[in-house]
């Protein structure tokens, strides 16, 4: 352990010292997928159907991001993917991302340990500015290696909350038990285990998403249902991009924005019941 302390800070420190010497910048791409179980509850929808929806789900949670960072700050944005040839929809279905404000362009700014976030929720455009939540990483001495960088495991526990989509599409029953299930919350709530995989050889506090605090840049997390990998990495890319805070938009706090988005799922909640589910409980 000691020999592994001892190598880890020789690496960060002379690595710091280069990057000091120049004002560095560097862009890395991240691909996210998410696992998604969508109840379909007491839906008579033929199984191919069923099969058919779940691709569309399945595809729009496959994401691809791209993190620009210098020393201080980063800007976190997703790549948009081109509909293919062929395609109905391109993809499109519930994200199960976009309702509590983690998706949009997302500026961290280490210095101030603060964060913003521009996102659109139903048509309004909003900005989420707070402070960066401090996760108390355990670090240990277990390594990989993920593209040319040497990794190490650090894990934390962390309370997510996530919109229930399906608890929103389910299709109103007669009956108690219907009943019961129709009570079901919009959002859950939950504490997970957070596995990242660092590299010191790039001692930047950044990462993916709202994920920072190690002693270099996190190249891949995963939570309960998301994983987040590092596909490549630019140093000091020949075109700079200016990392800059998204400015427009109606100025919220994080807690106020998950109010707000909770509401918006009980209306459409409501709205979807109020139609007796009809459209086959097409959950885009």
């Amino acid at each position: 352990m000691k020999i592994y302390k001892w190598f880890l800070s020789f690496i960060v420190v002379c690595t710091v010292a280069n990057l000091q010497a120049q004002d560095f910048q560097g862009k890395a791409t991240y691909q996210s997928k998410t696992q998604v179980n969508f109840d379909f509850g007491n839906r008579n929808i033929p199984e191919d159907r069923k099969k058919q929806m779940m691709e569309r789900i399945k595809k729009a949670n496959e994401k691809t991001f791209v993190l620009n960072f210098n020393q201080t700050a980063s800007l976190y944005k997703e790549e948009e993917k081109l509909e293919q040839p062929g395609e109905r929809g391109g993809g499109r279905g519930p994200r199960f991302g976009t309702m509590t404000g983690t998706d949009g362009d997302l500026y961290k700014n280490i210095k101030d340990q603060r964060y913003l976030v521009k996102t659109e929720l139903l048509g309004k455009i909003f900005l989420i500015d707070d402070a960066l939540e401090t996760l108390e990483w355990k670090m240990g001495s277990e390594s990989k290696q993920i593209g040319n960088y040497t990794a190490f495991k650090a894990t934390a526990t962390k309370t997510i909350k996530r919109p229930n989509m399906s608890a929103v599409f389910r299709r109103p029953g007669r009956g108690e038990e219907n009943k019961e299930e129709e009570k079901a919350e919009e959002f859950t709530v939950k504490e997970v285990e957070i596995v990242a995989w660092y590299t010191p050889e790039i001692p930047i506090n950044q990462g993916p998403g709202l994920y920072w605090g190690l002693p270099g840049l996190i190249l891949a997390v995963n939570d309960d249902v998301t994983t987040i990998v590092c596909s490549e990495i630019t140093m000091n890319p020949s075109e700079k991009m200016e990392i800059k805070a998204p400015s427009k938009g109606k100025k919220v706090t994080q807690a106020e924005y998950d109010e707000i988005s909770q509401e918006k799922m009980k209306e459409m909640r409501e709205n979807f019941r109020n139609r007796g589910g009809r459209g086959g409980g097409r959950p885009n």
